[in-house]
């Protein structure tokens, strides 16, 4: 039973898939095949010129289902391998490769459960649905969501990794935009011009107050949101009093925080510190925002999935399943979201995809019902 399961993943950790990039279709391609050698409906969506989400449905009954959420793009694999990035290499009960964790062993673990579950006589379907694009901009979840799902769920499994542990709640992400303009003056009579890059600076002391804010009320299970000053541009020359600058933040969101609020929030906290005003003006946008969720510890989903209920460090497709299509939430898959997950040498061990195969197929038997 373990052969095919490895040979599985091997196979879509060879079809690639690096993002940015949109190349997923290669690995789409060899999990279509591999529902369809397994006599599992699926349905291809495109949502950007080659890019395809997958709707992989194991029919039932009337009732409500199971759905399985992943992806199929990878990071990009970067230099200093000791193996093929794109090779699938099995070594010491392991299997290496961009993607083995995050989350191509994932995927392959879904699938085999699926096959094992054919003739079961389950209440209601069980579905996977594989977006394109989550490691950039979300372009595959966000067209799963506008489209929305036949049916109903019980609730949906992210197959992303956890060392196998079971996640009930995990933060969101967004990024968020401060432009600031000023007036250009010659940096010899620097009190003629208005200083953008000077703004800037005040604008990032705001932030780190609200920082010392978020840090001193954590939730007990999520520890509070966060910011991060991830890239800064701006000026015209050294010798120029800098007309403009670019920062973009990165505020790591609560499950129930909205970033389009929260800019409106620093908006009026930067006019509040009279920061604008005098030739500086300042503009706060959302340019990504990924959404967290919260499920309750005793929901059937998480008491079926066992262990003990944690949080997630990262953001996932998750919270957009839970916000738009109100469908509760766990993660849980094989390999590590922070020993292995986007690391050199990426690996999962064929031990842990056995499990998590195991755990899926008992998972959906149990919420669903089912001889076995």
């Amino acid at each position: 039973m373990t052969e095919p399961l490895v040979e599985l993943t091997r196979s879509l950790i060879t079809a690639g898939g690096e993002n940015p990039g949109g190349t997923e279709a290669e690995t789409v391609r060899v999990l279509a095949d591999a529902c369809a050698a397994r006599g599992i409906d699926v349905e291809l969506i495109e949502v950007a010129p080659g890019r395809p989400n997958l709707i992989a449905t194991l029919p039932g009954g009337d009732g409500p289902g199971l759905l399985f959420l992943g992806h199929s793009d990878v990071v990009p694999a970067g230099p200093g391998w000791t193996r093929e990035p794109f090779g699938g290499e099995v070594a010491g009960g392991r299997i290496f490769g961009r993607g083995a964790t995050d989350m191509k062993g994932g995927l392959a673990a879904v699938i085999t459960a699926m096959d094992r579950l054919r003739g079961a006589g389950l209440s209601g379907p069980v579905t996977l649905a594989c977006t394109v694009d989550e490691e950039d901009t979300g372009l595959g979840i966000r067209a799963l969501v506008r489209r929305g799902l036949s049916g109903s769920y019980l609730g949906c499994v992210v197959a992303e990794p956890t060392d196998l542990e079971t996640v009930i709640a995990c933060r969101g992400d967004s990024y968020l935009d401060v432009r600031i303009t000023g007036v250009p003056a010659h940096s010899g009579r620097p009190s003629d011009g208005r200083n953008a890059i000077d703004a800037a600076g005040r604008v990032l002391a705001l932030v780190a107050e609200d920082q010392r804010r978020l840090a001193a009320s954590p939730d007990p299970l999520l520890g509070h949101g966060t910011w991060s000053s991830g890239m800064i541009s701006g000026g015209r020359g050294v010798s120029i009093v800098a007309p403009d600058c670019l920062l973009q933040l990165d505020r790591r969101l609560m499950p129930d925080e909205d970033a389009g609020v929260l800019a409106a929030e620093l908006a009026d906290r930067i006019d509040g510190a009279g920061i604008t005003g005098d030739g500086i003006g300042v503009e706060v946008g959302v340019a990504m925002e990924m959404p967290g969720f919260r499920t309750a510890a005793d929901h059937p989903l998480v008491r079926l999935a066992g262990g003990t209920p944690g949080a997630w460090s990262a953001a996932c497709d998750g919270g957009f399943v839970a916000r738009d299509l109100g469908i509760d939430c766990i993660i849980l898959g094989p390999g590590g979201l922070n020993d292995q997950a986007h690391q050199i040498d990426e690996s999962v061990g064929i031990a842990e995809l056995v499990e998590a195969t195991d755990r899926y197929e008992r998972l959906a038997r149990e919420l669903l019902g089912g001889a076995r």
